[in-house]
């Protein structure tokens, strides 16, 4: 299943690397993790290949508004989730995905935990050109956009997760700034 899950990922999703390199933050931090939560961070921003009816996030309403994070999470999981089902894929595995996929933004036990800190750090280390785009495009402005970068990081419950990303946010920022000069010169 893995393979299959992943040739959808890489052939459709804009953010493979994230997704794949979540996967990746997984099992760094957590060697025995679970097939379902292995699944659960190859996947958890699929509805973001979908851009039609995706939740839009607003600037104004912060990083973790509740009314983008949950339809985000739900919308992933209902995505998801039909996809393992079409395929043929054990229902209990599929519930299980889709419930690591439904809190994969705030955590809270420690499976989701596990993987609210590997998003952040694919985040931290796959997403700052993203967040450069917003900037130069003006969607934010660069103490906003460079307090994304840090936010990935304040979110993260798991200690382990938590330091790792103190250790990666310098390098993000940097980025940030070397992509701003680059598109500005």
């Amino acid at each position: 299943m893995m393979n299959v899950v992943r040739a959808w990922v890489l052939g459709r999703s804009p953010h493979a690397a994230h997704l794949v390199r979540t996967e990746e933050w997984v099992v760094e931090l957590d060697a025995d993790a679970s097939h379902a939560l292995r699944l659960a961070a190859l996947t958890h921003d699929m509805e973001r290949a979908y851009p039609e009816g995706s939740p839009r996030w607003e600037p104004s309403r912060g990083w973790d508004d509740p009314l983008y994070t949950i339809a985000h999470s739900e919308r992933s999981a209902r995505i998801v989730g039909d996809f393992m089902r079409d395929n043929g894929v054990d229902e209990a595995l599929v519930r299980e995905v889709v419930r690591l996929i439904l809190v994969h933004e705030t955590g809270g036990f420690p499976e989701a935990d596990i993987l609210q800190a590997a998003d952040s750090l694919s985040f931290l280390e796959t997403m700052a050109p993203v967040v450069a785009g917003w900037i130069l495009s003006g969607r934010v402005d660069e103490t906003h956009g460079r307090d994304r970068m840090r936010h990935a990081v304040d979110r993260v419950r798991q200690e382990r997760g938590r330091q790792i990303g103190r250790d990666l946010l310098p390098a993000a920022l940097a980025e940030i700034d070397d992509t701003i000069a680059s598109a500005r010169t």
